[in-house]
């Protein structure tokens, strides 16, 4: 039986110039799906799936999350004091408890293989889950949360996969599929960001993975790659053959929204969803069509 995954790495180091101005002066990871920010979202995908300890890998610049997962004394007392009991639950309840919660600093920008690098003092010798905010995953049953239960069958490293255009190929980790068994799919080998005509598939890790602590012994070799930075995918496929590794096709849809275009539509996506937003917003929406 695999040990447990108790902890799951948020790398929210990025600069966000996609976003520019909006996050010039606020973290990317902060801007809000309808009333919630992207963070908030990750982090409660870690909690369904039973996550027990969060490490947050932050750069300059944001303290903005942490002060969002940290009590509002202010604020808590305005809302208890107007009886807006469901406001203060709302504000309450994106707290974790106590000694949950570290952060530690990437001091340099060298990558995502970087990022998890430096969160190696928090996870010690357990396997870990990692999970990027950019990457919304809209679901009945989050996709950490699949990813788990596939991992508590087959162990090792799992990487969750979607497929993608075969142009778009070049911005992404590719995988080279093995065999295939309902949602797992055994990875032969990855490849991060090949041209077209190179990518040995379709299918591209987006930002979900299951890692085995020997993936730090390999990140600490600081070996650059694409774009001169230190990649995850790279130490990943130098783990095949040393670990099992699987890419899980998850249900549900995802929402890039590291991209304008994929923030947009991952707001639309959710305010339908909600009772009290659906019909205006279908509204709007045929009325602008």
């Amino acid at each position: 039986m695999p040990l447990t995954i108790r902890k799951a790495i948020f790398p929210v180091g990025g600069l966000g110039t996609r976003f520019l101005p909006a996050t010039k002066s606020m973290p990317k990871e902060m801007l809000p799906i309808v009333d919630k920010p992207l963070i908030q979202y990750a982090v409660e995908e870690a909690v369904e799936a039973g996550i027990e300890e969060f490490i947050f890998v932050t750069g300059r610049g944001k303290s903005a999350i942490e002060d969002h997962f940290d009590h509002a004394y202010e604020l808590q007392e305005m809302l208890e004091k107007r009886n807006k009991t469901a406001a203060l639950k709302v504000v309450k309840d994106s707290i974790p408890k106590p000694g949950q919660i570290a952060y530690t600093r990437q001091l340099e920008p060298l990558g995502l293989g970087h990022a998890i690098w430096c969160a190696r003092n928090f996870v010690g010798s357990e396997p870990v889950a990692v999970l990027l905010a950019d990457d919304l995953i809209l679901s009945e049953n989050g996709c950490l949360k699949q990813m788990i239960e596939a991992y508590n069958q087959v162990g090792g490293n799992m990487v969750a996969v979607m497929e993608v255009e075969k142009y778009q190929t070049s911005s992404y980790g590719i995988v080279t599929p093995g065999n295939i068994k309902n949602s797992l799919i055994e990875v032969l080998d990855l490849i991060e960001k090949p041209k077209e005509s190179e990518a040995p598939s379709n299918l591209a890790v987006i930002g979900r993975y299951i890692l085995q602590p020997n993936i730090f012994n390999d990140l600490s070799r600081f070996e650059k790659g694409t774009g001169g930075e230190i990649q995850l995918t790279d130490s990943i496929a130098r783990q095949v053959g040393l670990e099992p590794l699987n890419g899980f096709k998850f249900d549900g849809q995802r929402f890039d929204c590291g991209s304008k275009i994929g923030f947009l539509e991952a707001n639309i996506a959710y305010a339908l969803r909600r009772e009290d937003l659906r019909e205006p917003i279908q509204q709007f929406i045929q009325k602008m069509i």
